[in-house]
């Protein structure tokens, strides 16, 4: 039961891919209830119309863009310090920056980009900011991936696909990379008041950002026509936000829970996949 004149205490939320798709549509949701929220994202003018946005319902002073190509390590790096330097504490981190790619294309660091952007950077994120998660009321990390599956979807002797690259190996692996993501960050912080919970609500009608080929524009053109509305999507996840599963890492596809024991999420392949990450981000000159 709530008081009368009962104020509710401003929680900051941040959001990678924030300026489209499901993270505008979470980010403006957090806007509407009192929320702080902090977008991430690399267009500018999405990241304005995304101001607007917030201005048009009363909530511009409570509504903050960064502009950052978070499939670089040196950026990251920038966003993490700079978030840490003006937020104290953090209530939620939500994991939405995602880029489709028809072919292997890699970032300016030597880098392939979706296992840069879907990883490193998620990698990264969570854990540089999870001191000030910590000082969070009731902290959690989304992350929008597609947990479940067999191990099989990993290519470990080339995690970025130098040999063979076809998108719907890379975008099988890009989700086991975020199940074993989530185990090791919750081994690496034992004991930890965050809450990491992996999500996927469904296919949903968001701007699918991507550099397609012509059969896969065509693929996507009828996954669009097939989404649900993203209000739906966003009426799914709101509720990891604010009452997270007890346990340390949950799953969910849709509304169904997942169990995360079992070799789906080993405990020895996510370290086996925190020391390759660690490798792979010593080789950029960034520390690691």
């Amino acid at each position: 039961m709530s008081l009368v004149g009962e104020t509710r205490p401003l929680r900051t939320i941040v959001i990678t891919g924030g300026t489209e798709g499901m993270g505008r549509g979470l980010g403006l949701y957090c806007l509407g209830r009192g929320d702080r929220v902090v977008v991430i994202g690399s267009n500018p003018d999405k990241g304005r119309r995304f101001l607007q946005e917030a201005r048009a319902i009363g909530a511009g002073e409570r509504a903050v863009y960064m502009r950052a190509d978070l499939s670089l390590v040196a950026e990251n790096r920038r966003v993490i310090a700079d978030i840490a330097n003006t937020y104290p504490a953090l209530d939620a981190l939500v994991l939405a920056a995602r880029f489709y790619r028809s072919t292997r294309h890699e970032t300016a660091e030597g880098i392939e980009h979706n296992f840069a952007l879907f990883h490193l950077s998620r990698h990264l994120l969570t854990h540089g900011l999870a001191d000030r998660l910590e000082d969070g009321e009731r902290p959690v990390i989304l992350d929008l991936a597609g947990p479940g599956g067999g191990l099989s979807a990993m290519n470990w002797d080339d995690l970025q696909f130098v040999r063979g690259y076809r998108p719907d190996r890379v975008m099988a692996q890009c989700g086991k990379l975020r199940d074993l993501a989530g185990v090791g960050f919750t081994a690496t912080h034992p004991g930890s008041r965050i809450r990491y919970v992996l999500a996927h609500p469904g296919l949903t009608t968001t701007a699918f950002t991507g550099d397609y080929d012509e059969a896969d524009a065509a693929l996507v053109a009828e996954m669009r026509d097939r989404g649900q509305p993203v209000h739906v999507a966003v009426e799914m996840l709101r509720r990891h936000l604010d009452e997270p599963d007890p346990e340390p890492l949950s799953a969910y596809m849709q509304h169904t829970k997942i169990s995360t024991d079992g070799e789906p999420f080993d405990p020895a392949a996510a370290q086996r996949l925190l020391d390759m990450t660690e490798t792979v981000l010593a080789g950029t000159g960034q520390p690691v």
